[in-house]
């Protein structure tokens, strides 16, 4: 892959992509959970054919259409993300600590062999929900506007 194409891809990533990992209660896997992660690329269906030409730069994955006119292209296997994150990684400006805990999920989850290992494992996992932003999270805190700041942007 070239630099380019790298770079085009970390700033795909950046503005219409997603880094994270689940951890889903499943009593068969040896600690109770599957942990999952995943790097999921957004974009609206009406432009599928120039999305399947992204897909294929990374060459593995899957695209999946929502009843929401949305197309996902999603990477679930681990050596994937981790080829592809470490490809991109000197090139992400605005998902870099994603980047950074993600890799280092993947490589921490090899090293698990007991309980209280798989705890720290879980407590890493637990620090996306401070680097994401979800709809869906039920605990988040609420600024009201009056304190909110605008960053200028220099350039």
């Amino acid at each position: 892959m070239s630099s380019t194409t790298k770079a085009y891809l970390a700033g795909f990533l950046d503005g219409d992509g997603s880094i994270y990992v689940r951890l889903k209660p499943n009593p068969t896997y040896r600690y109770g959970f599957q942990v999952a992660p995943y790097v999921v690329f957004f974009q609206s269906s009406k432009s599928k054919k120039l999305f399947e030409k992204l897909c294929q730069l990374v060459g593995s994955g899957y695209v999946r259409e929502r009843s929401d006119g949305i197309i996902e292209y999603i990477i679930g296997k681990e050596a994937t993300i981790r080829e592809f994150l470490e490809a991109v990684q000197p090139y992400v400006l605005l998902k870099q600590k994603q980047v950074i805990l993600m890799l280092e999920i993947l490589a921490y989850r090899k090293m698990v062999t007991n309980e209280k290992e798989f705890a720290k494992l879980m407590k890493l996992i637990e620090r996306f929900g401070e680097l994401n932003y979800s709809k869906r999270r039920l605990n988040r805190g609420i600024v009201p506007v009056e304190t909110k700041r605008r960053t200028p942007i220099k350039g």
